[in-house]
């Protein structure tokens, strides 16, 4: 088992954080791996995953809750920086993300999206408003764009812009989207049921762009793939 170490952590700390565990076989992918493998000289990988409140675990964890997810916000910080697009050639269906850290390639897959927003940050006068996404406080961020927000008309989860390298996409995190829910305005001929046409900011109506739109399936490719599901 791998000793936790209180050490600051650096690119051999994210092992120094993890559990080893037996080989196994992810109930949710046809993918079997064993957690740090070595399939080159001097490589190891690793298999995480991340749910819809942002929380982290190592893949094959049987019970996923905040006392079994990893909280160290060096280690969070370590690895969501180099996460990018899995275009290694390998698990690329089933972990469709990676962050590479030296000689260890961490994969992971999620319940919804890799970047999960789950504070708002207040800016400094004269400053931006922040994102804060997975953990990482004031070192994972990106900047807060009311207009930008987008509520998905099916599952009614917000999602906001991330960096292209994760796949440009963020979902906002429940506990937060319930916060700035009282700030979306529906237009006259809709109830809060509908889509929202504006978001009320810092004493401005802004016009929301729906940009992200694009990024989902439409209700009907959904509801066919919905219908694939075992």
């Amino acid at each position: 088992m791998w000793s936790l170490r209180t050490a600051a952590l650096g690119c051999r700390g994210l092992a120094a954080l993890r559990r080893s565990t037996a080989g196994y076989i992810s109930s949710r992918t046809a993918s079997a791996y064993i957690q740090g493998q070595s399939p080159e000289p001097r490589i190891r990988e690793y298999f995480y995953y991340i749910d819809h409140q942002g929380q982290l675990f190592l893949d094959d964890t049987k019970v996923k809750n905040f006392v079994t997810c990893f909280k160290d916000k060096h280690f969070l910080v370590v690895f969501f920086s180099r996460l990018r697009l899995n275009q290694s050639g390998r698990y690329q269906d089933d972990f469709p993300f990676l962050s590479l850290c030296g000689r260890e390639r961490n994969f992971l897959r999620c319940d919804d999206r890799p970047v999960v927003f789950t504070h708002l940050l207040e800016g400094t006068t004269g400053d931006q408003e922040l994102l804060s996404f997975c953990g990482g406080a004031e070192k994972l961020t990106a900047a807060f764009r009311p207009e930008a927000l987008y509520m998905h008309p099916v599952s009614g989860r917000v999602y906001h812009p991330c960096s292209e390298r994760t796949g440009g996409v963020g979902l906002v995190r429940s506990a937060l989207a319930i916060e700035l829910s009282p700030f979306f305005v529906y237009g006259a001929e809709q109830s809060q049921s509908g889509q929202p046409t504006h978001f009320l900011w810092a004493g401005q109506e802004h016009t929301l762009t729906n940009e992200l739109a694009g990024s989902f399936p439409t209700e009907e490719e959904s509801s066919g793939q919905e219908g694939g599901v075992g």
